[in-house]
C-alpha cells in the first residue's frame, strides 16, 4: 500500500515505452524517474498527481514529470475504459532538446512537467487520435509520431497546471502515511458514514494531526475529500439511468437537496441535466 518505485524498461529497439496498462483493481501510488504521458478514456475517475487531487470524466491527458508520486488513472474505475500510456527519460534523444532550436517549446514543456501538465478541449482530442494511430506503427515512425504530439502539447494554450510548486519524491521519503490505506477505507464506506478518526488511528495519527496533514497534502479537508469522492461515484451511477434520488441516497448522501447543490458547485450543473445531456 505504501509508495512504490516502477521500474521502467522500453522494449527492445526503442527509446521510449507505449503500452496499455490495466490496473483498476489496484491502488498503484507510485513514481519514477520517467516523463509518463497519460491518456485514459473513461465514465469518471480519479486523477492524483502530487498533491492535486481531482476527477476527471469522460477522458484526461497528463503529463507528469520526473519523480513525481501519481495513482494510476484507472483506480477504482467500475465501467468499461481505454488507457495509453508513454514512458520516456527527461534525454531519450540526448541533448536533442536543449540544442535544437526547433524543439525549444518542448523542452520548456518538459521543464514545466514538475507540477503536472492537464490538457483539455481540441488539444487533449488530437493527441488522443495520435496515441490511438501510434499503437500500430513501427518504432521510427511511432518516434516520429511522438515528437509531433509532443509539439502539440508545447505550444497548446488548453492546458492547466495542476500543483503549484514541486512535488517529487524527496519531498514525500519521509512520509510514513501510507496513502493506500486512506483511500481503501473512503472506497469501503463513502456511502455510509467515513470517520475521520477510525482512519487517522489506522495511519497511526491522533485526528487533529491527521486532519492537518491531509489538508496540507491535498488541499482538502477529509469532509470535502469524501464529498468529491461520493459525487464522482454518483456520476457513474447516472449513467447507468439511476436516477437522482437513488444516486443520492446510494452514495450516502441524506439530503437530496444538499446532493443537488453539491454536485452543482463541483461539476457545473445539476444532476439531471448532467443526466440528461449524457444519456
Amino acid at each position: 500500500m505504501k509508495i512504490q518505485k516502477e521500474i521502467v524498461l522500453p522494449g527492445p529497439g526503442q527509446s521510449f515505452k507505449l503500452f496499455s496498462p490495466s490496473l483498476r483493481n489496484n491502488f498503484y501510488w507510485h513514481y519514477h524517474p520517467e516523463y509518463e504521458l497519460v491518456y485514459v478514456e473513461a465514465t469518471t475517475g480519479i486523477r492524483h498527481v502530487g498533491q492535486h487531487i481531482s476527477s476527471y470524466m469522460d477522458s484526461d491527458l497528463v503529463l507528469i514529470g520526473s519523480n513525481i508520486p501519481h495513482l494510476n488513472f484507472d483506480y477504482g474505475v467500475k465501467t468499461e475504459y481505454r488507457q495509453i500510456v508513454v514512458q520516456l527519460k527527461e534525454n531519450f534523444l540526448g541533448d536533442a532538446f536543449k540544442e535544437t532550436p526547433e524543439l525549444t517549446n518542448i523542452q520548456r514543456m518538459f521543464d514545466r512537467a514538475y507540477l503536472g501538465l492537464s490538457f483539455s478541449g481540441n488539444t487533449k482530442k488530437i493527441v488522443a487520435e495520435k496515441l490511438r494511430y501510434m499503437q500500430g506503427l513501427s518504432h521510427f515512425e511511432q518516434l516520429l509520431h511522438l515528437l509531433e504530439i509532443f509539439q502539440i502539447l508545447a505550444t497548446s494554450d488548453e492546458v492547466e497546471e495542476l500543483n503549484e510548486q514541486d512535488t517529487s519524491i524527496k519531498l514525500f521519503f519521509d512520509d510514513k502515511i501510507r496513502m493506500g490505506t486512506i483511500y481503501k477505507y473512503i472506497h469501503a464506506n463513502y456511502n455510509e458514514k467515513p470517520d475521520v478518526n477510525t482512519v487517522a488511528a489506522s495511519v497511526h495519527l491522533s485526528t487533529a494531526a491527521f486532519c492537518r496533514y491531509f489538508k496540507r497534502q491535498t488541499k482538502m479537508t477529509f469532509t470535502d475529500f469524501v464529498n468529491q469522492y461520493r459525487i464522482t461515484q454518483a456520476k457513474t451511477l447516472l449513467l447507468k439511468d439511476v436516477s437522482v434520488s437513488e444516486a443520492c441516497y446510494e452514495v450516502g448522501f441524506e439530503s437530496l437537496s444538499h446532493f443537488n447543490k453539491l454536485f452543482k458547485k463541483l461539476t457545473g450543473e445539476n444532476p439531471s441535466v448532467f443526466k440528461k445531456r449524457h444519456n
